[in-house]
């Protein structure tokens, strides 16, 4: 893994034995040397206010696995739900072409799950090769931000749910398309998906996701923006 002390300093911050570090970076290591992970370390890719979206996955993806490790449930499967869960497409904060959307339902809050999904299998198409692995990665990403819903999505309506990757998903195994379809299609609600994670790894990286956003989050602006993707807090 690329050197980086704003991660190392994230790490230590929650982990104390170095053999539990070790185990932690041997997950991570293949997710954040791709250069798609190492964009999302930049500035280019503010997530809450003035911390980037590479910096809130690494810390989300560390207290997974404190989560997952306390309950002895499977440490690699949940810590690459966190990895995976925000690999959204275009940097969302008062971006015009992520905020110009018609329907409220496909809003950034609602959509970028789907995205995130979509995004993580096409750049890492070896760890969705185990088909009940990839299962449980792809529910959980799908729905981390419960309570809050997501975008139904499937062959018939894709135009209408305005992803920005459409083209990625295309390409994707129909194995994994189907299980897609079939995640955000659980708990239908009207135009959305009303539901938690099917699996325990994926609704306590949720869990990990609310506590370490509480304390990211600083104003009412910035709660606001994970739905409509307006941050007016943060200058141009």
């Amino acid at each position: 893994m690329k050197d980086n002390q704003k991660i190392d300093k994230i790490i230590d911050k929650y982990i104390k034995d170095e053999n539990d570090k070790n185990d932690f970076y041997n997950i991570i290591n293949p997710i954040v040397s791709h250069n798609e992970f190492q964009r999302r370390l930049t500035t280019e890719f503010l997530h809450h206010s003035d911390i980037t979206l590479g910096e809130h996955i690494i810390e989300d993806a560390v207290l997974t696995y404190k989560y997952c490790k306390k309950k002895n449930i499977n440490v690699e499967v949940g810590v690459k739900i966190a990895m995976f869960h925000d690999l959204y497409t275009i940097p969302w904060q008062n971006n015009k072409k992520n905020t110009k959307v018609k329907r409220f339902s496909n809003k950034h809050g609602f959509r970028h799950p789907i995205e995130a999904a979509i995004n993580a299998c096409y750049w890492y198409p070896s760890e969705f090769e185990d088909k009940e692995k990839a299962k449980i990665i792809i529910d959980g990403i799908i729905h981390h931000m419960y309570p809050l819903p997501v975008t139904r999505f499937n062959e018939k309506n894709f135009e209408k749910c305005e992803i920005r990757n459409y083209d990625k998903f295309i390409e994707l195994p129909d194995y994994i398309k189907k299980m897609i379809y079939e995640s955000c299609n659980r708990g239908k609600l009207f135009k959305v998906s009303f539901c938690r994670s099917k699996y325990k790894e994926g609704r306590l990286m949720s869990k990990a996701d609310k506590k370490v956003s509480l304390h990211q989050i600083k104003n009412v602006s910035s709660a606001i923006s994970l739905i409509t993707g307006k941050n007016k807090s943060i200058k141009k």
